[in-house]
């Protein structure tokens, strides 16, 4: 039983700051949680905060020492590993009284877990049974995963302070590898942003990313993808270096928060059919390239014998779409992430940006393209951040001061790198306009595509230390958030006993709008990005956006297809759920048919 998984979802990673500490707010009660380690002078904040809360001895990690990334990072993993047992070794001695903490562990268990049933069986007993019960259940409390993110399209080159180019193993993301890995967690790595080869190579150098002597892996590889192409190509890869792929992370393409990576028109339901159709066989495959890579590398193989989790997450919104999930593609878990952010016990949201959360209309959620690396972003349009940015705008001071400099990558114009969203570039990229004696629609059009990007380095961050009173950045109190489009069904702000509630089909916090279910709320994203996409793409068409807008269309109008034949095959208890598919798919797929494609002349 101890092996057994206390919940059946965890909570994503958001932003740079919003579950930067989650796992030292939900962690003893079992869920698992995922924090970005990518900005490590927020990091190196958070440790300083930890450290004076807890009266823990404090010695700043400066950054005149060259691996100072990987050390913030190591120390800050270190102490929430040490903070979290405390927090555990702390419930299990508590009684169970009503109000402690032991109590609402095993309150918040979904009802079809084990661990509920004994728990439950434990209330209704007496004297010495009751006291032996309580013992067990004691043992078999377990924290969550305290796993981490590195988004692997964040790998920024970095410079000694005589301006010579570093070696490649102090870029950023190789820098935020090495202080996991060199950390004590026992968790996972999220890969998230598709292939880096090279960050994907360097785990060989670490030991614990490979099994040991009784199969167990102490780090494990976690990959967020959003097909399974791209999950057998990136799974492969690993198992030829002797790494073990042990989660593929499913995301919706668009009905997710943060970057909104788009699939080719491939719907979340298709997905996941091929995922399960094709998992025992994707299986065989890389344990049979990962049990001859371990061989070569003389490293035991005898008791190595892993599976592979699936997980999905991206849009879902009610306790029977979780369960669908779970029972229909046999999945063995899902993310709930943007609902969190109403919840002040799991996530760190000022409360000026928490009132807009609260306050904000469906049309206040929108997938923009403020994002430096040019990938589109969910955001939210009443932010204080897109208030600030439309204000510099107006002042005719565009961009943003760039202090941190993560998402530099841009060369246009200078030598060294800078970013999109700086003053620097936008002012750069602005007067180039003005030399170009464009259309004045057209200007107008480039104009807002360099001045809508935003910082996100600042922003992003800025939440947890307005929260937790902590000295700001540069003293930039803006705040940017990204949540997903599926909150805009809920209203309000919620305990955490509410939300996992909601999660277990306990209780409903759903607000009043009509709310479609999660897989036509993502046909419908995705016909509107095909729309505006094209929209932005006039003037610009070429052979190869045919060919894509075509290929897009295609695989929405199969998606519809699957859908219809889908919902014949579910089981009568999901009927309900998805009562109005038949008709929401009729609707859209009259809508794309009537897209016209652009062609070339």
């Amino acid at each position: 039983m101890s092996d057994l998984q206390p919940h059946t979802f965890h909570i994503p990673v958001m932003g740079l700051g919003y579950t930067i500490d989650t796992p030292l707010k939900v962690g003893k009660f079992g869920i698992s949680s995922v924090i970005s380690i990518i900005e490590d002078q927020l990091v190196e904040k958070m440790r300083e905060f930890y450290s004076v809360k807890e009266n823990i001895p404090f010695t700043p990690i400066l950054e005149s020492d060259v691996d100072h990334r990987a050390k913030r990072i190591k120390g800050y993993l270190n102490l929430m590993d040490i903070l979290l047992k405390k927090q555990v070794q702390e419930l299990r001695s508590q009684d169970f009284s009503e109000g402690s903490d032991i109590v609402k562990y095993f309150e918040l268990l979904p009802n079809s877990s084990v661990l509920k049933e004994q728990y439950n069986m434990m209330l209704e007993s007496v004297g010495e049974k009751k006291v032996q019960l309580q013992d067990q259940l004691r043992e078999y409390i377990q924290a969550g995963s305290i796993d981490i993110n590195i988004m692997t399209k964040c790998d920024r080159a970095n410079y000694a302070s005589d301006g010579s180019l570093l070696p490649i193993e102090y870029n950023d993301a190789l820098a935020a590898l090495r202080g996991y890995a060199l950390s004590t967690l026992s968790s996972g790595v999220v890969f998230s942003a598709g292939l880096n080869p090279r960050l994907f190579s360097y785990c060989e150098t670490f030991n614990d990313f490979f099994p040991d002597a009784f199969g167990k892996i102490k780090k494990e590889i976690i990959l967020k993808v959003s097909d399974f192409r791209s999950a057998l190509i990136q799974g492969k890869i690993f198992a030829k270096k002797g790494l073990w792929v042990s989660e593929f992370r499913i995301e919706s393409g668009l009905n997710c928060g943060g970057h909104a990576f788009a699939t080719e028109g491939l719907l979340l339901g298709p997905i996941l059919q091929e995922f399960k159709d094709k998992i025992a066989e994707l299986r065989i495959e890389l344990f049979g390239l990962c049990k001859t890579a371990l061989e070569n590398k003389n490293l035991p193989v005898e008791k190595f014998d892993p599976n592979i989790k699936i997980t999905v997450q991206g849009g879902i919104g009610t306790h029977e779409e979780d369960m669908f999930f779970q029972e229909y593609y046999q999945v063995s878990g899902t993310g709930w992430g943007s609902p969190f952010l109403l919840v002040p016990e799991a996530t760190n949201v000022d409360e000026e940006t928490l009132d807009k959360l609260v306050h904000a209309k469906k049309s206040d959620y929108y997938l923009s393209y403020a994002s430096p690396l040019g990938i589109p972003f969910n955001n939210l349009r009443i932010s204080t951040s897109e208030e600030q940015r439309k204000v510099r705008i107006s002042k005719n001071r565009p961009g943003s001061p760039c202090f941190k400099k993560y998402l530099s990558f841009n060369t246009e114009f200078t030598e060294m790198p800078i970013c999109s969203s700086s003053r620097e570039y936008q002012n750069l990229k602005i007067k180039e306009l003005q030399g170009m004696d464009l259309d004045p629609e057209i200007f107008e059009i480039k104009y807002n595509e360099v001045v809508e990007k935003d910082c996100l380095c600042e922003g992003l961050g800025s939440s947890v230390l307005l929260k937790n009173d902590i000295e700001l950045s540069h003293k930039l109190d803006a705040v940017a958030i990204c949540p997903g489009p599926n909150l805009a069904y809920f209203t309000g702000i919620f305990s955490l006993e509410e939300m996992v509630g909601h999660i277990y089909g306990r209780n409903n916090i759903l607000n009043s709008l009509k709310r479609p279910n999660v897989f036509v709320n993502e046909l419908k994203l995705y016909i509107d990005y095909l729309k505006n996409d094209i929209q932005r793409s006039l003037g610009e068409i070429n052979e190869k956006k045919v060919k894509y807008y075509n290929s897009f269309k295609d695989n929405l109008l199969e998606g519809i297809t699957y859908y219809r034949a889908m919902f014949t095959d579910i089981s009568p208890n999901f009927q309900a759920a998805f009562s109005e598919l038949r008709n929401d798919l009729k609707i859209f797929e009259n809508e794309l048919k009537n897209i016209s494609l652009p062609h070339l002349v």
